[in-house]
């Protein structure tokens, strides 16, 4: 057994760095775009595996399913897509740098993650734009 303590394991291209989970399921976030959409509420999370009874958690480039609560009546208690765009939870870059954000807050996309607004108020991490590229094109800055 000593013999694999050594044991050095390889990176894996295309796969998301892993960032801590700050956002459980229920958690009401603001909604960072243009719209119409003010308050969320993350009622699941697309590809999450977890251990029987654990809430689902979602962090900075997960794809989340949430309902509208406040904003246009139109958008309002429909499950639709969206992507985390900031946390408050501090996580930690590979480069050593710790982030945090002042609120939690996603943007609305569609089922590819196509954004549905055509801007984005406030900054967004930068391990969204590498997850996510088209996400990119309508973000002011990135942090």
């Amino acid at each position: 057994m000593a013999a694999r303590r050594g044991v050095r394991r390889r990176k894996v291209k295309g796969v998301k760095p892993r960032v801590s989970p700050g956002l459980p399921v229920m958690a009401k976030v603001n909604c960072a775009d243009n719209t119409g959409a003010r308050v969320c509420q993350i009622i699941g999370v697309v590809g999450y595996k977890g251990r029987k009874g654990r809430l689902p958690t979602a962090s900075v480039g997960d794809m989340v399913v949430v309902v509208v609560k406040q904003g246009k009546y139109e958008l309002m208690h429909r499950p639709m897509r969206a992507i985390v765009v900031r946390q408050r939870k501090p996580y930690r870059r590979k480069n050593g740098q710790w982030v945090v954000f002042e609120d939690n807050a996603v943007i609305i996309t569609a089922e590819d993650g196509a954004p549905k607004g055509t801007e984005i108020k406030g900054p967004i991490a930068k391990e969204v734009i590498e997850k996510w590229p088209i996400v990119g094109s309508v973000s002011a800055t990135v942090v």
